[in-house]
């Protein structure tokens, strides 16, 4: 299947947010954790560990150990639900919160296009196709 640029510019984005996650100090979250962290905070109204389970079609124990993860952190909490105690509902954090507002910085200079003079970038493509050559 072929790539568009479109697509590999997300493609990019993506990596030049997780290394930017990776390299930085704070917390290092998993696929599943980031995306149980990104449902809790940008999907309006309460959340459960049911509910999340269906939303990301995965099991409920993977979740639990997620918001064991993300509860360890600080960046989520979880607490029993007063009108159906068998549920627990899913809280966010102002850590959280912080955090997301940090993601939102890396992910905006991850998806600005750098601004390299034209002989830095020329070597570079020189490079790769003498290598598949």
């Amino acid at each position: 299947m072929p790539t568009t640029p479109s697509a590999d510019l997300l493609v990019g984005i993506l990596r030049d947010t997780v290394v930017a996650l990776v390299r930085r100090d704070g917390p290092d979250l998993s696929a599943r954790q980031l995306g149980v962290f990104l449902t809790c905070y940008l999907q309006d109204g309460a959340h459960t560990v049911r509910g999340l389970a269906a939303d990301l079609n995965v099991s409920k124990p993977a979740i639990t150990r997620a918001l064991d993860r993300l509860g360890e952190l600080d960046l989520a909490r979880r607490k029993v639900d007063p009108m159906d105690r068998r549920s627990v509902l899913v809280q966010r954090t102002l850590k959280g919160t912080a955090f997301l507002r940090d993601l939102r910085g890396i992910m905006a200079d991850a998806a600005t296009p750098a601004k390299k003079p034209a002989a830095e970038a020329a070597p570079a493509r020189g490079k790769a196709a003498s290598a598949t050559a």
